[in-house]
């Protein structure tokens, strides 16, 4: 076999060219030629490596073995970057971040942070890993100080992209939930940083309260970042106004726990025309009992519903929970019973040991576990070596231990 170049010209002038891949055979004494396969549409590295295969095809092994010819390196990984692309695109973010550099940047900063959350930094070098030029057509490459001026350009157009967010996903405009969180800060040069209650139980570090709103599924509709000593019902004002305003919602309900809807959101809640949904206190459900609004009994029922005037109240009993509370009441218990025990042992044991002593140790564990409203523990006669227990009622479900410290 061999390979056979032609080129030949037409009457108009212009040329062809031909590469035809033949073979000699011989018919009746004569020396004859067929063509196998038409290469002029195969590439020249493809038609070379062809002939070079040819050339050598009654001893292949002088082309070289192929583990030792060709090397293998990782490209740059698409799967992780494709996936969030695709999520992106489908809630939105693409569009409501736009087509510019900017917005590209800023989409790369969200996909940094589910691929692995660093620093403005690891982004940089993700970048590198990632086939992030291919899949967000970046052109242009970038640092740690373009993303973290990328950060003022998101801050600048938060709200048009939460609007662009919240229209395009056409997102339920009549029920929102709301909530607070707070993000602990290393040192001290942020504006908005400052003492207050820290949830990361990082003492002696400033902090931010982070506010988020979400739909009726829980998906993010806009987030806001207060001064770190802002209290969580201060922050609720804003939420309503955005509802109203900005979002153009009209019948809104405002779900949000027992600490951030109280009379003055609800006032608030009530001039716009809108509902909440909250939970209730423990002082709140004896102020109702009192005023006999609601009984006890109603939690006995799965779920049961009173009016009073406005106000509607649901209530149900959790078995899971009530079985919970009572675990842990009784393991309380049972903890302060133990320490009582080796107390009178120990008082048995050692008769210098003043007995006084020992209740400031019970007592002191009674008010670290809570336990102070319906347990107590009093000094009975020294001579008395038993360990006297007495459970008294009191108020319904809610017994009391009154456990005797003797010697």
């Amino acid at each position: 076999m061999f390979i056979s170049r032609s080129k030949f010209k037409t009457k108009s002038g212009k040329i062809y060219a031909s590469v035809l891949l033949r073979e000699s055979y011989r018919e009746n004494g004569q020396v004859k030629k067929r063509t196998i396969a038409n290469l002029t549409r195969c590439s020249e590295q493809e038609i070379k490596a062809i002939e070079l295969a040819l050339t050598h095809k009654h001893d292949l092994s002088a082309l070289g073995s192929l583990a030792a010819s060709v090397s293998i390196k990782e490209g740059p990984s698409i799967g992780g970057v494709w996936v969030i692309y695709q999520a992106a695109k489908t809630l939105g973010i693409i569009d409501a971040l736009g087509d510019n550099q900017d917005g590209k940047l800023a989409l790369w900063q969200v996909f940094a942070r589910v691929l692995e959350q660093g620093s403005r930094l690891s982004a940089v070098r993700l970048g590198e890993t990632y086939a992030i030029a291919s899949v967000l057509s970046l052109k242009k490459g970038f640092t740690e100080d373009a993303l973290y001026k990328n950060l003022a350009w998101l801050s600048n157009n938060q709200a048009k992209i939460e609007d662009k967010l919240f229209l395009k996903n056409k997102r339920n405009k009549t029920l929102f939930l709301y909530d607070v969180t707070s993000s602990y800060l290393e040192g001290d040069d942020n504006a908005l940083a400052d003492w207050g209650y820290n949830r990361d139980g990082k003492k002696g570090k400033k902090q931010i309260v982070i506010g988020l709103l979400t739909d009726s599924e829980g998906n993010p509709i806009a987030t806001e970042v207060f001064r770190g000593n802002t209290n969580d019902l201060a922050t609720f004002h804003s939420q309503i106004e955005k509802a109203k305003h900005r979002f153009g919602c009209e019948c809104v309900t405002f779900v949000g726990d027992r600490g951030m809807i109280k009379s003055g959101q609800i006032e608030d809640l009530a001039k716009h025309g809108f509902h909440y949904i909250t939970a209730l206190t423990r002082k709140q459900i004896e102020t109702l009992v009192r005023k006999q609004i609601i009984q006890y009994e109603l939690f006995d029922d799965p779920v049961c519903e009173v009016t009073d005037g406005s106000i509607r109240y649901i209530f149900r009993r959790n078995p899971v929970r009530a079985q919970e509370i009572q675990e842990n009441r009784k393991s309380k218990k049972c903890s302060i019973e133990r320490l009582v025990e080796e107390q009178n042992k120990y008082l048995r044991e050692h008769r210098g040991a003043k007995e006084i002593t020992a209740l400031k140790r019970i007592v002191g564990k009674i008010k670290k576990l809570e336990v102070d409203g319906w347990i107590s523990v009093k000094v009975e006669d020294r001579c008395d070596t038993r360990l006297l227990r007495k459970v008294i009622p009191r108020r319904g479900d809610h017994p009391y231990s009154r456990m005797n410290l003797g010697s």
